[in-house]
């Protein structure tokens, strides 16, 4: 059994073979699937999927590349919504600088919000990281990030920035990437994280692994990430998937077991 620890099960994609993707998924081994909201419309889907399935759970938060529309409002509703017992981690929050929507000062102080609110409601982060990894570093320092801990969503940085992040009691989560031919950090970071510190994910729709890139991605693909880092690592796919679900109901609080 394998955990897809990042889905969005929420996103448009979807609407017309949501019940088939899922479907699929299920009969490929995933027996859980965590689904991340990240704005207002995603957000109140999220809350109708972990409702409708026993299987799926949820993240919840606001993404950097929409910092700038983050209100006093949205603040307190997510945090209300948080109190819902599948809701196991706050986010994906960040840094994104690869798009300009929402400049950097805004950015950095929506991130800090939401680290906040993760240690007010006691449940920990979902990292998002674009071409920003030393100020996303600094915040989780300043911040004291560690208190509540989370994960490094869809991980690009390298093995040294990994052993940086696993010291704020963060740890590492691998996606399609690291199926890629020319992902030389991807790789290298599976092989070096520690086994018990990693976690695997799809972020699908998006990251779609080989042999299926330019394919919308599904659930059902987080076998060919723990695959991959089985082969990596030379231990077996049964290894991996035992020790990344155990990782994965430790950090998220159980998911249901």
């Amino acid at each position: 059994m394998l955990i897809d620890t990042h889905v969005h099960l929420n996103a448009d994609q979807y609407e017309e073979d949501l019940q088939e993707v899922i479907d699929r998924a299920r009969e490929n081994g995933i027996d859980r699937m965590i689904v991340v909201g990240f704005d207002e419309v995603t957000i109140k889907r999220t809350m109708k999927l972990i409702d409708q399935y026993e299987f799926v759970f949820g993240v919840i938060g606001w993404h950097p590349v929409d910092a700038i529309d983050f209100t006093d409002e949205y603040y307190e509703w997510i945090k209300e919504l948080s109190k819902h017992p599948k809701i196991v981690a706050i986010g994906e929050m960040g840094l994104d600088y690869h798009w300009d929507k929402s400049p950097k000062d805004v950015q950095k102080e929506v991130f800090k919000r939401q680290i906040k609110l993760a240690k007010e409601v006691n449940l920990p982060i979902v990292i998002h990281n674009r071409e920003a990894t030393a100020d996303v570093i600094e915040i989780l320092k300043s911040e004291n990030a560690h208190e509540v801990g989370g994960v490094m969503h869809s991980f690009s940085g390298s093995p040294e920035t990994c052993d940086e992040v696993l010291k704020l009691n963060f740890i590492i989560s691998l996606g399609g990437p690291v199926t890629f031919k020319n992902a030389k950090q991807p790789k290298a970071v599976a092989q070096h994280v520690p086994l018990d510190k990693l976690i695997v994910e799809t972020d699908a729709p998006y990251l779609t692994p080989h042999p299926y890139r330019g394919k919308r991605n599904e659930p059902m693909h987080v076998k060919l990430v723990a695959e991959e880092i089985a082969a990596l690592r030379g231990i077996t796919y049964e290894e991996v998937a035992e020790q990344t679900t155990k990782n994965a109901e430790q950090l998220f609080g159980g998911l249901g077991k």
